[in-house]
């Protein structure tokens, strides 16, 4: 079990973007669908990392679930979306399922590490202690820049892991392309992949505007536009260590070695079909390597299940429980 402190109970209330915020209240509820939810919020450590935990005052009666955010974002995109409903955590929490949802190590409220610390390898160590804290295997969902977090931790603690589901997920580094590098100059590269950028391997990176909306939003109809400017207002820096990875800079994104836990795992990757950044061309090619192996993994375009409009933010967008509606039913069915 690892060790836990500061343990806090909380309520959500509401940030004037519609995402999520705490107020400190003790051992107060919050209801969804007549459904009374305890939030609580807790500490791990080595590293530290912050995370809130909601569940049915009766109790679980499902398997666990942890909702681990992707690059630029906290755990709060999974509290509430974008247009100020509840979000996936309580939905989820809801269905009988008891629901983490962490900050990434040195990010969010999970306190300070330096950023030459800050590597993927140091958040899967951190998400990998949630999962041990935990009573039974969790469900892992993990959303874009987390995704290769998840197909490490399926490695290193598959017996924590019922079942994965990738969001619209970034590959692992056994498949991603290599950045190449285009130019140094001392702390700083300029690297191409599927585009140009500058990353300075010692400060964090701040998105800009215009390719934040275009990859987080793009021409998708679900995100509610009224609430854009406040959306992206909420966007946090990224490490740059992670952004490195991420972009696989001198193929340094997090590789799997054994497959031993692989062996017959349900996974499913659901990608959005307005999402710019993950065609079925990029995603497919991750469930392929899944199966081959050894996991039982599923492919779903969502407009193959007559959803569609989606872009890289579906936990936010307006049909946010249709889409959790049919995860929760895929966990049913493994």
């Amino acid at each position: 079990m690892a060790p836990k402190y500061g343990i806090t109970r909380r309520t959500l209330g509401r940030l004037g973007g519609g995402l999520a915020a705490t107020s400190a209240v003790s051992n107060q509820a919050q209801a969804r669908n007549g459904i009374d939810l305890r939030h609580s919020t807790e500490l791990v450590s080595n590293p530290s990392g912050f995370f809130d935990v909601l569940e049915p005052f009766s109790g679980a009666t499902k398997a666990p679930m942890m909702l681990v955010h992707g690059g630029g974002h906290t755990g709060s995109c999974y509290l509430s979306t974008a247009d100020g409903r509840p979000g996936w955590a309580q939905y989820f929490a809801t269905r009988g399922h008891k629901v983490l949802v962490p900050d990434w190590p040195g990010t969010g409220r999970s306190g300070h590490v330096p950023l030459d610390r800050l590597t993927g390898e140091l958040v899967c160590a951190g998400l990998g202690n949630l999962l041990k804290s935990l009573d039974h295997p969790a469900i892992l969902v993990t959303h874009s820049m987390s995704g290769p977090y998840g197909w490490k931790l399926l490695e290193t603690h598959g017996e924590r892991i019922k079942a994965v589901v990738g969001v619209a997920p970034g590959g692992p580094g056994n498949i991603q392309p290599i950045g190449e590098i285009l130019s140094r100059d001392g702390d700083t590269i300029e690297v191409k992949l599927q585009l140009t950028m500058k990353l300075n391997v010692k400060e964090l990176v701040v998105a800009p505007k215009g390719w934040a909306e275009k990859k987080l939003i793009g021409d998708g109809t679900r995100f509610p536009r009224e609430h854009i400017e406040r959306y992206l207002a909420s966007l946090i820096a990224v490490p740059p260590r992670l952004l490195y990875e991420r972009v696989n800079v001198a193929d340094s994104q997090l590789k799997v070695s054994s497959f031993t836990s692989y062996k017959n795992k349900r996974m499913m990757v659901v990608v959005g079909t307005n999402d710019v950044d993950h065609p079925v061309a990029v995603d497919q090619p991750i469930v392929d390597w899944l199966n081959t192996n050894g996991a039982k993994a599923d492919f779903v375009l969502l407009s193959d299940v007559g959803i569609s409009g989606n872009g890289h933010m579906m936990m936010l967008e307006s049909n946010s429980d249709q889409i959790a509606g049919f995860i929760e039913e895929w966990i049913g069915r493994i």
